[in-house]
């Protein structure tokens, strides 16, 4: 497959298009969780001088600012014409629908907050899953029908 940011990636039964995953998958979050601290820079000024002219009620949101800026960013980046965020990108994956259908920012910000929610019951259980299914697929992946595929 040929990483092209127009295309919208349909899964296939090729077992090529999921030969390494895991790994990338790996790769990837350590890349898009350093871009996501190191967005929090600038969020975290932001909410500095709202909560100044609000008179210390914008502060409420510093504990959230990490949230926000990480759902903001899965949302934007899964969400986009790519279909990945920029490290999976880097790692040369992206995201797919078993239907076929779009990403869009819904989904995408469902899929990273059951991320949360499994990953922090299940820890490190949530990665064993993919090593014995089908696709290396996630339990999220399986509960929002996505799954992963090599861009190149």
């Amino acid at each position: 497959m040929s990483l092209d940011p127009n295309t919208t990636y349909v899964p296939t039964e090729d077992w090529r298009a999921y030969s390494g995953v895991l790994s990338r998958r790996v790769f990837a979050f350590i890349i898009d969780y350093m871009i996501v601290l190191l967005l929090c820079i600038p969020a975290a000024v932001i909410i500095f001088f709202l909560g100044v002219l609000t008179l210390g009620l914008g502060f409420v949101l510093f504990p959230a600012m990490f949230f926000i800026v990480a759902i903001l960013y899965f949302g934007m980046t899964l969400g986009s014409s790519a279909q990945a965020t920029p490290g999976m990108r880097a790692a040369g994956i992206a995201m797919a629908r078993t239907n076929g259908q779009r990403i869009d920012f819904v989904l995408s910000t469902v899929h990273i907050a059951l991320f949360w929610i499994i990953n922090s019951i299940l820890t490190p259980f949530i990665l064993l899953a993919g090593l014995f299914t089908e696709r290396s697929r996630l339990l999220h992946d399986f509960l929002l029908g996505t799954v992963i595929v090599r861009t190149t």
